[in-house]
């Protein structure tokens, strides 16, 4: 399904009661909605939510910003470090400002929001930004934008940003795996045939490298977000894998430290993703939130 959200089309898939309480899913660099695990769906909604799930700018089915071009990196950095606002297509806030976009198009006054990876840095802006609007807050394998932070390491880095010369489907299918193999979860290995459907899946659902390339141009160009985060309200969860090799484990730390009140839950053997055994540990964190932003 699409809807009309802040002057673009996003495409949103909904599961759960209509009556239930809203949670708004927000999925991560160059990711698209089908990332999240169904297991994670399924379980959020027979614990009473109606779950929505969305495809951000610019990747997936949703419009696309190819008219833009895509900028630079060094020279949005130079930029940064001269103090100039840098010339992009969009920024995180703008990212955060489809997510309420989408929820006044389905008629929704305030919602859970839960961001993963990037989703998490949107999540925390849409808190930040609209505080009316989130009942809680919740924030996996995310972080600050605090330059002073480590981060990811070399591999990790590298293969998240290349890509096969050419565009053949097995190509990326067998990076898109190997990916998975380097930031995911060591204490929690993906199943190698699954993986390969759900990679294959997903290229044949959209393959967009351009709207990955302005998606981690918004990031960087949104630079350090410490001073709007200190001025969420909602209540707020973060989770972080302890190996996550990505978005390092001081990111979730600097994360909750940053924002007033919130919690943090730690978790061993967990990297850059979702495994579904860890899903019911992941959503009883959530829970924990939630449940003091249906109260408040």
């Amino acid at each position: 399904m699409k809807a009309k959200a802040n002057g673009i089309e996003l495409e949103y898939e909904i599961d759960g009661a209509d009556d239930a309480p809203p949670v708004l899913l927000i999925m991560g660099l160059g990711a698209q909605l089908t990332l999240w695990p169904m297991p994670m769906v399924e379980q959020l909604v027979a614990r009473g939510y109606r779950v929505i799930r969305y495809d951000n700018r610019d990747i997936g089915l949703s419009t696309k910003f190819d008219a833009a071009g895509i900028p630079l990196m060094p020279g949005v950095i130079a930029a940064m470090m001269m103090g100039v606002k840098p010339d992009v297509p969009y920024l995180l806030a703008d990212m955060a400002a489809d997510a309420i976009g989408l929820l006044d198009a389905l008629g929704i006054a305030r919602a859970h929001i839960i961001g993963a990876s990037m989703g998490g840095m949107i999540a925390q802006m849409v808190a930040a930004a609209y505080p009316e609007r989130v009942l809680s807050l919740t924030s996996i394998m995310s972080t600050t934008g605090n330059p002073a932070l480590p981060p990811a390491t070399t591999e990790a880095m590298t293969v998240l940003t290349t890509r096969p010369d050419c565009i053949d489907e097995d190509a990326i299918v067998a990076h898109g795996v190997r990916i998975e193999k380097v930031i995911g979860s060591p204490g929690y290995p993906a199943d190698p045939e699954k993986l390969s459907a759900q990679v294959r899946a997903g290229f044949r659902r959209s393959y967009h490298p351009p709207g990955f390339a302005r998606q981690m141009v918004a990031i960087v160009a949104s630079g350090d977000r410490r001073d709007a985060l200190r001025t969420i309200t909602a209540p707020t969860m973060v989770i972080h894998g302890v190996d996550d090799p990505l978005v390092p484990l001081a990111g979730g730390r600097d994360t909750a430290a940053t924002i007033p009140g919130a919690q943090i839950v730690e978790i061993l053997g967990m990297g850059h993703n979702l495994p579904e055994a860890l899903i019911p540990q992941v959503l009883d964190a959530f829970e924990r939130v939630a449940k003091d932003g249906a109260a408040g």
